[in-house]
């Protein structure tokens, strides 16, 4: 009997200690695990903004969906300028300029003309994927556009884009994740990130930057 007990006492305290061990460790996996899928989804909204931003330079408007935004990227060309060779120490301290040295032919300067983006993200990079959100299941940011007035009176147009927590964390813990709405809703954030937004000018700015 008493061999019985001592053994049950032992499974006891392993349990507990398990269980104290899980209620700790359960936040702070949860924590690396948001904190890595942030990551990659903050990497994708500032180049969604890049974009964005080099959109509305060229149409004055900003781009009201993806296939808009993949169109443009894919097909609309920008300026590159190809820089081969740098003035040197003696160049410079005689009051040498660029413009002078690449008339001399000592170093070179040309502008050419290439897709949006090769311009702005490089060779290889996949449009296509830019509207999903990393780590999920093909999810599509939701992104709109709107049209504010400024303190002063001027009309500015501003854009959106964001995931919320349901849509990126939503196959973790149902009480962590709500935890992390309750906090956003109480105190009137986004719940989730984004950049820019359709209610103040922010300049674009990510919910995580400000």
């Amino acid at each position: 009997m008493k061999v019985t007990l001592k053994i049950l006492l032992t499974v006891a305290v392993v349990v507990l200690v398990y269980m104290c061990y899980r209620s700790i460790m359960k936040p702070v996996e949860f924590e690396h695990e948001q904190e890595y899928r942030e990551n990659l989804i903050k990497a994708r909204l500032i180049d969604i903004r890049k974009a964005q931003i080099e959109y509305k330079n060229i149409h004055k408007v900003h781009a009201a969906n993806f296939d808009e935004l993949s169109k443009f990227l894919k097909e609309e060309k920008l300026p590159f300028l190809i820089k081969e060779g740098v003035l040197t120490d003696e160049q410079l301290e005689k009051g040498m300029t660029e413009q002078e040295a690449v008339k001399k032919g000592l170093i070179r300067r040309d502008t050419v003309w290439v897709t949006a983006v090769d311009t702005l993200f490089g060779k290889g990079y996949d449009v296509d994927d830019m509207r999903y959100v990393p780590t999920t299941d093909k999810h599509e940011f939701a992104m709109d556009t709107a049209t504010l007035t400024s303190g002063s009176g001027y009309t500015v147009k501003v854009f959106q884009c964001g995931v919320l927590y349901d849509d990126y964390l939503g196959d973790m813990d149902k009480q962590l994740v709500y935890n992390l709405k309750d906090k956003a809703e109480k105190m009137g954030k986004y719940a989730g990130l984004r950049v820019g937004s359709l209610t103040e000018i922010n300049n674009n700015a990510g919910n995580w930057e400000d």
